[in-house]
């Protein structure tokens, strides 16, 4: 009979340790664990919910879904480590900080043996440019950039171009943004397709 509450102590103390490890997997219909399934139900809505209401935190995660804090966090550590979550960094406003005119530029490179490489470096230097991304078509390099005002962005665009690898720039100013960058409704579909 000792012996049973013993066995039965342990069991009781290594269950929840055991619960969070089950909690990090992504599980089949079938309730198995899935190594194809990048995220399941329970991480789209951790991850709708701070997308949502990034301040909530870990403790109100967990409250509001009705999981063990220790689940949300081993959660959100998969996720990060798995590059699924990128950042838990605050979402800024460029025009909010004093930049309020938004461009793309495609660029055409010299290709050369170091590839894309001495361009990026060129443009990660350059704290307007924002985003830069290889692409197809007429053009090999696609970034979006920031000014302070048409002037401002004239300065930024000839900064750019000052790159012996940069051959050629085509410049489009955003008028205005109709659909800022987002990815909610993605997760969404993520969790409908789960379901």
């Amino acid at each position: 009979m000792q012996e049973q509450r013993s066995s039965l102590g342990t069991v009781h103390k290594v269950l929840p340790v055991y619960r969070v490890v089950l909690d990090t997997l992504p599980m089949t219909s079938s309730g198995a664990p899935s190594s194809r399934t990048p995220v399941d139900a329970l991480d789209c809505r951790i991850l709708l919910l701070l997308l949502t209401e990034p301040g909530i935190g870990v403790l109100g995660a967990s409250r509001r879904l009705g999981v063990a804090r220790g689940t949300v966090q081993a959660r959100l550590d998969r996720l990060q480590r798995t590059g699924v979550l990128r950042s838990m960094a605050p979402d800024v406003d460029p025009a909010a900080l004093g930049y309020p005119v938004t461009a793309f530029c495609t660029l055409e490179i010299r290709q050369g043996r170091g590839g894309h490489s001495p361009v990026v470096e060129h443009l990660a230097a350059i704290p307007e440019v924002l985003e830069a991304h290889t692409i197809t078509g007429s053009g090999d390099v696609l970034i979006r950039i920031v000014g302070r005002d048409n002037a401002d962005l004239q300065r930024v665009i000839d900064q750019v171009v000052d790159d012996a690898h940069v051959t050629r720039a085509s410049t489009v100013i955003s008028l205005a943004t109709r659909l800022d960058h987002r990815t909610v409704p993605l997760v969404e579909h993520v969790l409908e397709a789960s379901s």
